[in-house]
């Protein structure tokens, strides 16, 4: 993990440019929120997500988040079939402030083109490059 502004970016994962993570896990993919977007939305109170077996697609929103500030669009990193939702996040929205990369993953996925849908997001290294240019 590296630390850039205060902003924390995990190694192991993909980063979309729309702050959300997606890890590889076997056959599956899980997401979540990056650590620079629940700093930007603050306060955290609400998670909107859709169930299993919904389908997903990439660059495409698929649920909400809501902080004291702002309502924002979770959007996808990849396509694929929901199998699992994190409905502790729903009930203790808050845990996205706490541990963004942990407890607070939103999503498993069975991903539909990973391969392909990979090449349109950014590894550790592009990250922290990006992650370096927010705000400036």
């Amino acid at each position: 993990m590296v630390k850039i502004d205060g902003v924390e970016v995990k190694e192991g994962l993909y980063y979309s440019k729309d702050f959300e993570w997606l890890k590889i896990e076997g056959d599956q993919a899980r997401i979540g929120i990056t650590d620079y977007a629940q700093k930007q939305l603050r306060e955290i109170v609400y998670a909107e997500l859709p169930g299993p077996g919904t389908a997903i697609s990439q660059n495409t929103p698929y649920g909400t988040v809501e902080s004291v500030k702002a309502v924002s669009d979770l959007v996808a990193p990849v396509s694929g079939e929901i199998v699992e939702v994190n409905t502790e996040v729903q009930s203790k929205p808050e845990l996205l402030n706490e541990d963004p990369y942990g407890k607070a993953w939103l999503l498993v996925i069975k991903p539909k083109n990973l391969q392909a849908e990979l090449a349109n997001l950014m590894d550790f290294n592009k990250a922290v490059e990006w992650h370096k240019t927010l705000g400036k």
